[in-house]
């Protein structure tokens, strides 16, 4: 009996192995799969901005009235993140462009530090060589709000609107929690690119790699990028340098009272410090003479660029647009 007994506990852990193994081969093998499918159908078109070269997807008709929509992507973001609004504004006739920065996606990477001074000298360059006309409606989800901070004081004659989407402004970066938080994002992201770079977040981008929600054609890009080494260490370099570009952001002059802004922000209000960061938030809409702030309490910071939430972002960067026409 007690040979019988341990024969069937031997046998079933075996087992138990064998499917734990077979499940681990099939994420893998299916990993690849998504891997190789972003790989065989790259979206949009490599633009030279100076010796290396900035992955841009633009949608929507190119002769479309009124300011080219220009979006920015947060902390380890990329263009696929904005596959939904771009979808949805196309189909309102509103040409956009989304990009990948330098080291992320599809673009070559570029010079160190990356900075929001980096950053934002990369998009000016890209949008000069791109062919697209100005002037730009500027879209910024979370970190971006750091970089469009700059760009648009470097650029205003050249700025016709702006949305922010649950945006980081610089100032927030003076609380306390807020600055605690950020040192412990910089050493996750680290620990996320060396995890990448061995290969284990391969398994985990069928089922982890999108969190937002995107069409098929996006989603399969952000899970290229979620497995991606290369993608995932030149994020963390930036999440790196989040308090310098704060201070960056910081030293320039508020935004103009004249332009149109529209914030965005996502989930339940609260009390507290995470109020704190909400007022900062909404602050360049309270600025702005057409300025307003949109909260949708049941989307998640990414999940509101999804097909969830879609209607509410695009209506938003809509209504920034008509009262940045003339």
């Amino acid at each position: 009996m007690l040979r019988t007994a341990v024969r069937r506990t031997v046998w079933g852990v075996s087992r138990g192995v064998a499917v734990l193994a077979l499940a681990l081969l099939l994420a893998i093998a299916l990993g690849g799969l998504v891997s190789a499918f972003a790989a065989a159908n790259p979206p949009g078109r490599l633009v030279d901005i100076g010796g290396r070269n900035l992955n841009l997807v633009c949608a929507g008709p190119a002769t479309a009235d009124g300011p080219l929509v220009v979006f920015e992507a947060g902390a380890f973001g990329l263009s696929a993140d904005f596959g939904a609004v771009q979808e949805g504004l196309a189909a309102r006739g509103v040409r956009s462009c989304a990009y990948d920065r330098a080291g992320l996606g599809r673009s070559d990477p570029g010079p160190s530090p990356r900075d929001s001074t980096a950053i934002v000298g990369d998009l000016e360059k890209l949008l000069a060589a791109s062919g697209e006309k100005g002037p730009y409606l500027l879209v910024g989800h979370s970190m971006a709000g750091l970089h469009l901070r700059l760009f648009t004081a470097r650029n205003r004659a050249d700025v016709a609107g702006l949305v922010l989407l649950d945006a980081a402004p610089p100032e927030a970066a003076d609380l306390p929690v807020a600055r605690t938080w950020i040192g412990r994002f910089g050493t996750a992201s680290h620990v996320a690119g060396a995890a990448a770079s061995l290969g284990l977040f391969k398994p985990l981008a069928p089922f982890m790699g999108d969190g937002i929600g995107l069409p098929p054609t996006a989603a399969a890009e952000k899970k290229r990028a979620f497995a991606s080494g290369r993608h995932n260490r030149w994020s963390a370099r930036e999440v790196s340098l989040w308090l310098a570009s704060s201070a960056q952001g910081k030293v320039m002059a508020p935004y103009d009272p004249a332009l149109p802004v529209g914030v965005v922000t996502a989930g339940p209000q609260r009390q507290g410090a995470l109020s704190d960061w909400k007022r900062f938030q909404s602050e360049p809409a309270r600025v702005s003479k057409t300025g307003f702030h949109i909260n949708i309490d049941d989307a998640s910071h990414a999940g509101m660029l999804g097909l969830g939430h879609r209607d509410v972002v695009v209506d938003a960067i809509l209504r920034v647009r008509a009262a940045a026409l003339p």
